[in-house]
């Protein structure tokens, strides 16, 4: 019979043999990207059949399915370019470790953890640009993140849950520490940003589970605090940005910063975070592509203050993109209400001046999600814009993102693995409607 380890083995190694087999249409971009959206596509089924055979992390079995779909829709909605191929490429071998990080516990999770942090700081590195500090704020906390993970894998037990917990702080932002994953969002190319906004929530709050209920109390206090504060930062720091990835960089982080506070209150993470978890960045990573759909049309130094009036022109965009809005700022049925009411129902929630500023929080998405989407789409039609409606590609990427939300929200949460969490009826918007 099969075993675990070779369950694991067999779900890394998809994607990394497919990231190899890219190399071949290296010449062809069209034919690269299908060669990497069909192995995508083979790990996401290749997790559906060995489910009974992975360990899978305390999430449950949520996670393992979510990174290969990440890495579907993100692709999905690349456009075909010469200077994507890369991406592609770098998108298979980070589901592959990404997976790894999931399935495998102790030293060689930490040491593929470590990766993950080395590569993406590597990559912000080729893409630098001196006119952007940010990017040096983000090699030097992946950089952190990597000294962090491998000394979490050697370190006595008592010091490697503390070093744990702060590589995670990296990949699950938490102010100060969030500047790899602003960076990640906002400089890297083709669909890296959309595809990252998932794998570094997912393997960030990995981390956390693992790691936050033993911790010293001392710790879990300052993390506490410091995430009710990284939270609000976020929340005005978006407020202010005129860039759209600035702004759903800082408004995922805003969202993100409240799981801190959530696991660092209750010492432990429930149901309620790996749902919200797994909303927030599949809606990030949603509404990247949906900005990667202007910026394939208008150019990537795109001004977004000067488009505005799409919906007139792109009807079935303005559609998907008014969707996703509402599912940022957390309206039924969408599974970032469902993660979100899950968290404030928690037993461990009481009223304070914390709950007064994730309730803040939530009004400033409302604000500046909305906006950005009543702009895009409603705003003064300019008549030397050439609107096209979605490619085929597009429309099912965002429509993927759509209903996954939409089951996310209303499905029965068990379905998502066996154990992984209860029922919608004990945490999803059913529970709130009664």
């Amino acid at each position: 019979m099969m075993g675990t380890t070779t369950a694991s083995l067999i779900a890394v190694g998809i994607p990394l043999v497919g990231a190899l087999l890219s190399f071949a249409c290296w010449s062809i971009p069209d034919w690269l990207k299908v060669c990497a959206i069909a192995t995508a596509v083979v790990s996401l089924g290749a997790i559906g059949g060995l489910a009974g055979f992975l360990a899978g992390p305390t999430e449950g079995f949520l996670f393992l399915v979510l990174l290969p779909l990440a890495a579907v829709v993100s692709l999905l909605g690349q456009p075909v370019h010469p200077l994507y191929r890369s991406s592609s490429v770098m998108t298979l071998l980070f589901l592959g470790l990404g997976l790894g990080v999931l399935t495998q516990n102790g030293p060689v999770g930490h040491i593929l953890l470590a990766t993950i942090g080395g590569l993406i700081g590597l990559l912000l590195y080729r893409h630098h640009s001196p006119l952007w500090p940010m990017s040096w704020w983000g090699i030097g906390t992946f950089g952190f993140s990597m000294v962090m993970a491998v000394a979490a894998a050697f370190v006595y037990p008592s010091l490697s849950a503390i070093a744990s917990l702060l590589a995670g702080a990296v990949f699950l932002p938490l102010a100060p520490l969030h500047g790899g994953y602003l960076a990640a969002l906002t400089r890297l190319p083709g669909n890296l940003p959309s595809f990252l906004s998932v794998l570094l929530p997912v393997i960030g709050l990995h981390s956390l589970t693992a790691t936050i209920g033993v911790v010293p109390d001392g710790l879990a206090s300052a993390v506490s605090v410091t995430a009710v504060v990284g939270s609000l930062y976020g929340a005005v720091k978006a407020l202010a940005q005129s860039r759209v990835r600035l702004r759903l960089a800082y408004g995922s982080l805003s969202f993100l910063c409240l799981l801190w506070w959530f696991a660092a209150s209750a010492r432990g993470t429930g149901p309620g975070a790996a749902v919200f978890t797994a909303a927030v960045a599949l809606v990030t990573s949603g509404l990247l592509i949906a900005w990667q759909v202007v910026r394939s049309r208008y150019g990537d130094d795109v001004d977004p203050q000067s488009i505005s009036g799409l919906a007139a022109g792109m009807p079935h965009y303005a559609v998907l993109l008014s969707l996703l809005g509402l599912a940022a700022i957390g309206l039924p049925p969408f599974g970032v209400f469902a993660g979100f009411i899950g968290l404030l129902l928690a037993p461990t929630v009481s009223f304070s001046i914390a709950l007064v500023c994730v309730l803040l929080v939530w009004l400033a998405a409302s604000w500046y999600i909305l906006d950005l989407v009543q702009r895009l789409l409603f705003g003064p039609r300019r008549s030397d814009l050439r609107l096209a409606d979605l490619g085929w590609a597009e429309f099912a990427s965002l429509l993927l993102v759509v209903l996954a939300l939409v089951m996310l929200g209303v499905l029965p949460a068990h379905l998502f693995g066996p154990g992984a969490m209860p029922t919608t009826a004990e945490t999803g918007w059913f529970a709130w409607m009664k």
